[in-house]
């Protein structure tokens, strides 16, 4: 990092870490080089170090040199997906044979994945409960050599203590995986806390507008961060230009946007424990959530993420999706606007009928940065 980049304070991280000024015209943002490959001086002389844009683009560089910045790593990768990033992790830390340790609450993407995709490549996988310490060492065999995190999880707002499992992880052997989508570096820093491997959805907070999509690993040993970017160019599932450009101009207000959409939140969240058609309220914010105490610990705010159940089951939880005005319905999360879905016909379904099913009569909310008074009037009359 240059010296302009000495501030530890993550806003200034966010608007100026890979963000330096074009050095021919002076542009303040880094331009987009939409280009494929680059004029060499002579055979093998490389003019920056950049020969072709799937194994280096300057772009892609900026973006990715920002994100290890943000979480305090050593490398940072870009990925044309958060699947994509997640692909290329698991073909780096496994071989056939090993196993991993995966939480009962998790992405449907993610389940897909392992269930799916990775098993037929002959690596077993097992399911903890990741907030309890003593189920993830229960899991642990000794062909175990990662322990796959999702914290705030996705969709049931489960919390993991990362240090706690970290060290489970490190006396097992075993890397620790922890996706941080949903806390977003502002908010939660799990290298800081013994991870070994930050993946994050890019398309979500990172972004922050819903117009791109993408995906980021990130580590703090630099040399799994060479192991992975070896895979990252022979796989080839890279960040393109123009989506590292607005995922680049995205990270400089996550810090305000993350605020936000953490205060609405906790408001939404209020609302919904005192109304009479909701059975429960998870949100890691609210002190009766069983994970509050731990992600206190971890986390600078609770973040944009509400999911509640409903009286009358999976055909109510639906009607309320379908009621919404201000909450839009859609997949994904974590754009300015607020979203609304049901997770058992939607992201997550894909995990039904194993041990990742989410309840029926669930609904998962992205709350924007919209005024709270709108949301709040939109989701009482959407419960009617």
């Amino acid at each position: 990092m240059s010296d302009r980049h000495i501030s530890q304070h993550f806003e200034t991280l966010a608007i100026h870490a890979g963000n330096t000024a074009d050095p021919l015209t002076g542009a303040v943002v880094p331009p987009i080089y939409q280009v494929s490959t680059y004029k060499q001086d002579g055979v093998g002389g490389l003019r920056g170090g950049y020969e072709y844009s799937r194994s280096a683009n300057p772009t892609r560089t900026a973006l990715e040199e920002n994100l290890a910045a943000l979480e305090g790593g050593r490398r940072g990768l870009a990925f044309a997906s958060g699947l994509a990033a997640e692909d290329c992790l698991l073909r780096t830390l496994l071989s056939p044979g090993d196993h991993v340790v995966i939480p009962n609450d998790a992405y449907g993407g993610t389940f897909r994945l392992f269930a799916k995709v990775v098993a037929r490549w002959g690596v077993e996988w097992s399911v903890a409960d990741t907030g309890d310490p003593a189920a993830v060492r229960a899991a642990i065999t000794p062909k175990t050599k990662a322990v796959w995190v999702e914290t705030p999880s996705n969709p049931l707002l489960g919390i993991t203590d990362i240090a706690a499992v970290a060290q489970v992880a490190r006396d097992a052997g075993a890397r620790l995986v922890v996706d941080n989508t949903f806390a977003t570096p502002y908010l939660q820093q799990p290298l800081s806390l013994g991870a070994d491997v930050v993946v994050h959805s890019l398309t979500k907070y990172m972004g922050g507008h819903s117009d791109v999509v993408g995906g980021a690993l990130i580590t703090a040993d630099a040399d799994l961060g060479e192991e992975l970017a070896f895979h990252q160019n022979a796989m080839g599932a890279v960040a393109g230009p123009f989506d590292s450009w607005l995922v680049l101009r995205g990270t400089k207000t996550l810090s305000v946007r993350m605020d936000r959409h953490s205060e609405n939140a906790a408001r939404v969240a209020d609302m919904l424990t005192r109304h009479a058609r909701v059975t429960s309220v998870l949100y890691p914010g609210l002190p009766e959530h069983p994970g509050h105490e731990v992600a206190a610990k971890q986390m600078k705010a609770f973040g944009g993420m509400v999911s509640f159940r409903v009286q009358g089951g999976e055909e109510a939880a639906v009607e309320v999706c379908n009621r919404a005005k201000v909450f839009t319905l859609g997949e994904s999360l974590g754009g300015v606007e607020s979203l609304i879905e049901h997770p058992g016909r939607m992201t997550h379904a894909s995990a039904a009928g194993s041990a990742l099913e989410v309840p029926a009569d669930l609904v998962r909310l992205s709350v924007g940065i919209e005024n709270a008074d709108d949301l709040l009037e939109d989701l009482q009359q959407a419960l009617g």
